[in-house]
């Protein structure tokens, strides 16, 4: 394998890590604050479908954006009146708004296009363009220096860049702001916060709503990326989000390594279709259940390791 090729796999693993990036910060803060989010999912896939859609009919992929990242914070809300007004299950809520989501995108598609619930492919131009950073053309001649530079830091997306900035932003407001210190605390201790007279209620509705426009931009890479919207085009990538966020340890720049492993994986069953090991040829199903097989595997291996915050998944009930 020479150079060229292994950063042609290291760029699609860079695309293919954005949305769970995202996905996974997005569970980052909302279990931060004690709100366990299984609807990750259902919020990516009803953000993708609404972003295609509206990027289709306006032809301006930030006006999908905008609209997949109305249809995230929606479902979040509705996440939120459920396991945090109404103190019901938040597993039982999470794993509700992924059918609803899944049955909701179908539905609607067939009635807005008429195409079996997929939204037409997007023209080049109501998708995300590819951004060339400075100097790119200047230095890829260069030997080894150039062709990183030019073919696996630069030609992304700017969502691609929004995610990977994401990344020191979030651990900045969780660790370095008084609000990500009360948001941390909501999840491990939601008790002692509400004796300190902070609104229990308020800080984890924020954090939820943090999370769906974080899905919402994530969605909105899906779409933009396949050109379109298909049935299911999440692909249990919000579960997958949950996986990485168990192997990162809730916690920021872990959660980049982790979604960036996903995204190896996956760049690799893209690419090599089916591989000879002798006289035994690894099928091509294998290769495209590397991420999920890897999915389970840190589930079994890390679920009793990584310690949640203390409170996650407990609805607050306020003291009188």
């Amino acid at each position: 394998m020479d150079y060229l090729t292994i950063l042609q796999i290291l760029d699609s693993t860079v695309r293919l890590a954005t949305p769970l990036l995202l996905t996974c910060l997005a569970g980052l803060f909302s279990e931060r604050a004690g709100i366990v989010d299984i609807g990750l999912e259902g919020k990516l896939l009803g953000a993708a479908f609404l972003a295609g859609a509206v990027a289709y009919v306006t032809g301006n992929i930030w006006l999908g954006t905008l609209a997949g990242i109305g249809a995230s914070v929606l479902l979040s809300l509705l996440h939120g009146v459920a396991s945090i007004t109404f103190r019901g299950d938040q597993l039982i809520s999470g794993v509700a708004i992924n059918f609803l989501a899944a049955g909701l995108t179908v539905v609607i598609g067939q009635a807005w296009f008429k195409l079996g619930g997929r939204t037409p492919s997007l023209p080049r131009e109501a998708r995300f363009g590819d951004i060339t950073l400075p100097f790119a053309d200047q230095i890829a001649d260069v030997p080894l220096i150039g062709p990183l530079y030019a073919e696996l830091l630069s030609g992304h997306t700017a969502l691609t860049y929004v995610a990977l900035a994401a990344v020191p932003l979030s651990w900045w407001v969780l660790y370095r702001t008084r609000f990500g210190l009360r948001l941390r605390a909501v999840g491990e201790n939601p008790g002692a916060v509400d004796t300190a007279g902070i609104s229990v209620v308020k800080l984890r509705y924020q954090a939820i709503l943090i999370a769906g426009v974080l899905c919402g931009l994530g969605g909105s890479f899906l779409a933009s990326l396949a050109a379109g919207f298909v049935k299911d085009m999440s692909a249990g990538r919000g579960y997958i989000a949950l996986a990485a966020l168990i192997f990162a340890k809730w916690k920021p720049y872990p959660a980049l390594g982790a979604t960036l492993l996903f995204g190896l994986l996956e760049a690799i069953g893209n690419r090599y279709q089916s591989i000879k090991l002798g006289d035994i040829t690894i099928p091509v199903q294998l290769m495209q259940a590397l991420p999920y097989i890897l999915t389970v595997v840190i589930l079994a291996g890390f679920i009793g390791k990584a310690i949640p915050p203390r409170a996650g998944g407990q609805a607050y009930v306020k003291e009188r």
